[in-house]
């Protein structure tokens, strides 16, 4: 475990090698699992003000299942956060849409890029596979190893790219860029 400033960082974030390859999982990571991505307070707030804005962007499932069940729910997975996302019959993530080969999109990211709002998606989708977990003082970053991304670790050994600058942009705007120069001086270091 690597230490920087109040941040603990799981050493599997440096020696695994990662980029996401959409082609081969389809978006998996938005449709699967046992609850919904994770929020931050301020994330379920952001929704919830926002909402009018994302609606139109999402499917018809989506809007039902935020219809009845809002636009956040308590989290199920609480190391993580108090809120997650709704989802559509226990399944998809309900702001997930699909593109024309099926691949899951964000639908609070296409509100973004279409100037919508100003928030690109949540912390906890823009980071993964990497989840974060309080630790008494300390944030730990860990990475999230699950079956549907081996595509993406086939990829990111064929391109010898590590997980941590996969995720350098996600990674520099939620804990900016001296982290991000820090992390990747130990890893030379390392070397």
């Amino acid at each position: 475990m690597l230490l920087i400033n109040n941040l603990l960082i799981d050493e599997q974030i440096i020696n695994t090698h990662f980029i996401c390859n959409l082609q081969a999982c389809k978006g998996a990571c938005c449709v699967l699992g046992d609850g919904g991505a994770p929020l931050l307070e301020h994330e379920a707030d952001q929704l919830e003000r926002d909402y009018d804005k994302i609606a139109p962007f999402l499917t018809p499932e989506g809007r039902k299942a935020i219809q009845e069940q809002g636009e956040y729910t308590p989290s199920n997975s609480r190391e993580y956060a108090d809120y997650a996302t709704p989802l559509i019959q226990q399944k998809a993530c309900a702001y997930v849409t699909y593109d024309a080969l099926g691949i899951s999109k964000c639908g609070i990211q296409e509100a973004h890029e279409a100037g919508e709002i100003n928030w690109l998606k949540p912390q906890s989708c823009h980071l993964y596979p990497i989840r974060i977990e309080q630790k008494g003082v300390f944030q730990q970053l860990q990475y999230d190893r699950w079956k549907i991304c081996a595509p993406a670790c086939q990829l990111g050994q064929k391109e010898k790219v590590p997980l941590y600058q996969f995720l350098k942009a996600p990674l520099i705007q939620h804990f900016g860029e001296e982290f991000y120069q820090q992390l990747d001086a130990y890893v030379k270091q390392k070397k």
